[in-house]
């Protein structure tokens, strides 16, 4: 009997659909940006001529104003905001996963965590503003508050992508759901989770120098008052010297980051035995 090819699935007409909605939601929303023609093809040369502005850079005048100490307030803010949210993530992944939580304790936490990304920086910059005053620590609280919905999320779904062998090993030796939780889960989910924790720094940066033309502390005041009165030299000065500092962090930042994944070393191989030790048990 002659073999016969299996009938291709119709998708050219789905296709077909989904490429018309895409198109037709670009299209609406360049018309609700008001976007002209004119303004595109007018929008390189504009832009050519701020850049042609900055150079040179005037390097002297924005260090006599103290640019660098601004520029790491923003590496500050960042800092102390991902350590807040590494802090108070932490825990509540635990009861915010499914593998390891009740629906009655998971499904609100996984609702604030909503809640919180839901806001952006900026606003939450300034309701705090109000309460904290002008300054670094709006920005940090800000930064931490939102860091913990984005930090809880991803150690949430490391926590439900673990093996639960090892909590059962826990649980057959008579330990509790905190042991089990400490020594079955946290040992496996740990690399990842920290290298979670360096990747939202880098974006904490990026947004601690945001925060600061608000006034919530950083680099961006000062960015601010310099294109207030046109001064585009100083402007280049305060760009180039906050994109070196953010390059490097990120460059630094993804090397550890590819160390705690694939680096190996003594303390992987110790969670590696520890885990094989607790798995060994359950049998």
């Amino acid at each position: 009997m002659p073999v016969t090819a299996p009938p291709r699935p119709r998708t050219a007409g789905r296709n077909w659909i989904i490429a018309f909605i895409f198109v037709a939601g670009a299209t609406w929303s360049i018309a609700g940006l008001d976007v002209t023609l004119a303004r595109l093809l007018g929008a390189p040369a504009d832009a050519w001529n701020i850049l042609h502005r900055m150079f040179p850079p005037a390097f002297n005048e924005v260090y006599q104003r103290g640019v660098v100490g601004k520029v790491f307030e923003s590496v500050y803010i960042a800092w102390i905001g991902t350590i807040i949210g590494a802090v108070v993530s932490l825990p509540l992944a635990f009861l915010a996963a499914t593998n390891v939580s009740p629906r009655w304790i998971r499904t609100p936490i996984r609702q604030i965590f909503n809640a919180v990304r839901a806001v952006p920086e900026l606003i939450l910059a300034v309701i705090l503003i109000p309460i904290t005053g002008l300054g670094p620590w709006a920005g940090a609280l800000a930064i931490g508050i939102h860091s913990v919905g984005t930090l809880g999320k991803w150690a949430c779904e490391a926590i439900e992508n673990s093996d639960h062998g090892p909590v059962e090993a826990v649980e057959a030796c008579g330990g509790v759901w905190v042991s089990g939780m400490r020594w079955g889960v946290l040992p496996q989910v740990m690399p990842v989770i920290t290298s979670y924790w360096l990747f939202r720094f880098e974006i904490n940066v990026r947004a601690s120098a945001v925060l600061g033309m608000i006034g919530a502390g950083g680099v961006g005041a000062e960015l601010v008052s310099q294109l207030v009165f046109r001064n585009f030299p100083a402007v280049g000065a305060v760009l180039a010297i906050t994109v070196a500092v953010v390059l490097s962090i990120d460059a630094l930042s993804a090397f550890v980051r590819r160390r705690i994944i694939t680096g190996g070393g003594p303390t992987k191989n110790r969670n590696q035995e520890a885990t094989a030790d607790l798995t060994g048990l359950k049998y």
